[in-house]
């Protein structure tokens, strides 16, 4: 399944310009966090430390070059989709590239609008997505329209507690900590307040309580947060 806002995508572009407008054009809409890095030593640490749903590559990076990156992450099971960006076109490039384990490329110069298009494809690709609503007990929510209806009355949440709510329908009854929450929802560009998750939480508990009683935001002290539904309520 998709998630609109938890998607964690990297871009290791060393022309930071590009790198700037593709990580812009990502943010555009609410589904992405988008890290930035200009060569492949930093690409490596911070595929070791964070858990991407796609990076996109240049091939030309200093330190370490984006085909070597590439047979390093897929050497290291990184199974992320990767989107390589290269100035060299034609079939023998093209095959080098998918048999290092590229899932896509463009060649530069290519349309950002296209670029952003592909990557969301790739994302959905690898996430298995055939499903746009999500439904746990009564609350559903629409991923292609961002509309959250609870026992079939719509409500309105703010866009960070739209992400919380769609990443704890994407794990039904699981128990999600809120480091979990930080990194999916935020890259490392942004800087937050302690209780900044605490109180999204707390609104949209209230909001869901609101619209029914049957779906509540549970929190299970130093574990994370769950949303739980009476058993009634789930279909």
């Amino acid at each position: 399944m998709l998630g609109s806002v938890v998607m964690r995508v990297l871009v290791v572009e060393d022309e930071v310009r590009l790198a700037q407008n593709i990580a812009a054009a990502l943010r555009e809409g609410p589904n992405y966090a988008v890290d930035v890095c200009h060569d492949g030593e930093e690409a490596l640490l911070l595929c070791d430390v964070t858990s991407y749903d796609l990076a996109i590559l240049d091939l030309m990076l200093p330190k370490v070059r984006g085909d070597q990156l590439l047979r390093r992450l897929r050497r290291n099971n990184q199974v992320m989709p990767v989107l390589v960006l290269t100035a060299v076109s034609g079939a023998e490039s093209t095959i080098e590239l998918l048999n290092l384990g590229a899932d896509d490329y463009m060649t530069k110069p290519f349309d950002l609008g296209e670029l952003i298009a592909r990557a969301r494809a790739l994302i959905r690709r690898g996430k298995g997505v055939k499903n746009t609503t999500l439904k746990v007990g009564p609350v559903v929510v629409s991923i292609a329209e961002q509309r959250v209806m609870v026992a079939g009355k719509d409500i309105d949440l703010s866009p960070t507690e739209y992400r919380i709510l769609e990443y704890l329908m994407h794990h039904p009854r699981a128990v999600v900590s809120k480091e979990t929450l930080l990194e999916h929802l935020y890259d490392f560009t942004w800087e937050h307040h302690s209780n900044v998750i605490e109180a999204h939480i707390s609104n949209l508990r209230r909001k869901l309580r609101n619209a029914s009683e049957l779906a509540v935001v549970e929190t299970l002290r130093g574990r994370g947060y769950r949303l739980a539904v009476m058993d009634e309520a789930v279909r």
